[in-house]
């Protein structure tokens, strides 16, 4: 198999199109205030597409004063179909304004995120929770213009969820709730706020808190932790996201139980899986279309400087209900 020929450059798309690397770099950078006439402009687009030339990134940056590269940092957890969704939505959101999302799965064995920044000359940084100072300079100090946390409104606080997973199966007259938390400790956090949005409801409706067992996405587990909450009179389970609850429902049928007939389940996240379900899963869904576009905006906002126009961004939609058959 012969060698591809070498990359094309900008001299060869001068030389191609008859024009100057000046004349180039204005044409394919959108410089304003330059006198190009329209002619030569598609000549120099035809010339470009033609040698299928692609600036590199470095001389992007030099023309633009930045990077087009934005770095998301996600954290040590299992990355399930609700993160990889919100990824997709973010991407395309910057996509759209012309930046570029590399993520970094952070953990133990990976390569800090200030090399990383480095390594794709990151102009701006996210994670999914804040930086601590020492990070923040370190990234500052290698060329990052914007570090920011994805705040809790991004992926709408977590309490909210739980409360609506507990006043969801209230209303169905359950008085006695568990609650199935995830085993991955890089997921407790955000599981510990949505158990507290059950709990709140629970005391609101004046009944015991929920019964709080730990269960990995194992058919064993599952099956236990269903057998400890049917001892304990539990008829209704919030599963801490979709893939949890699915577990249950398998841990369920293990032991010979339906949905809702013995237990009703409601997970969160409305995975593409959820609606597959046996029985289908009765979940939380929220808008993460709006969510990722919401993000861009504040990370195109804070590259260029300017205050972000909250009264410009989509709306953020509360979370809701979607009733299916598991309760």
């Amino acid at each position: 198999m012969s060698r591809p020929g070498k990359r094309a450059t900008s001299t060869d798309v001068a030389r191609a199109a008859g024009v100057s690397q000046t004349t180039v770099s204005f044409v394919l950078n959108d410089r304003p205030g330059q006198r190009i006439s329209e002619e030569t402009r598609q000549r120099v687009l035809e010339a470009a597409e033609r040698l299928d030339y692609r600036p590199h990134g470095s001389a992007r940056a030099l023309a633009a004063g930045r990077s087009d590269v934005v770095l998301l940092s996600v954290p040590d957890l299992p990355i399930g179909a609700g993160i990889s969704r919100f990824v997709e939505e973010l991407a395309a959101a910057l996509a759209a304004r012309g930046l570029t999302l590399v993520t970094h799965l952070s953990g133990a064995h990976g390569r800090p995120l200030p090399d990383v920044c480095a390594a794709v000359n990151a102009s701006a940084v996210i994670g999914f929770e804040s930086f601590d100072p020492e990070t923040v300079q370190a990234l500052h100090r290698i060329g990052a213009d914007v570090v920011l946390p994805l705040q809790s409104d991004d992926l709408h606080s977590m309490q909210p969820i739980g409360r609506l997973q507990a006043e969801h199966l209230l209303a169905r007259g359950h008085r006695y709730l568990g609650y199935a938390m995830p085993a991955h400790p890089g997921l407790r956090p955000m599981a510990e706020e949505r158990l507290q949005g059950v709990r709140d409801a629970c005391a609101a409706a004046g009944i015991e808190p929920p019964m709080v067992l730990t269960t990995s996405l194992d058919l064993v587990d599952a099956a236990q932790a269903v057998t400890q909450w049917a001892a304990q009179s539990v008829t209704g389970v919030c599963a801490f996201n979709d893939e949890t609850a699915i577990a249950i429902l398998a841990g369920m049928h293990d032991n010979g139980l339906t949905a809702p007939a013995d237990f009703a389940v409601i997970g969160s996240d409305d995975i593409p899986t959820a609606r597959l379900a046996i029985p289908a899963l009765t979940t939380i869904a929220f808008d993460l279309h709006a969510v990722g576009r919401r993000r861009a905006e504040a990370v195109v906002a804070s590259l260029s400087g300017l205050q972000l126009d909250q009264a410009a961004l989509p709306p953020v939609v509360p979370p809701k209900v979607i009733q299916r058959a598991s309760t």
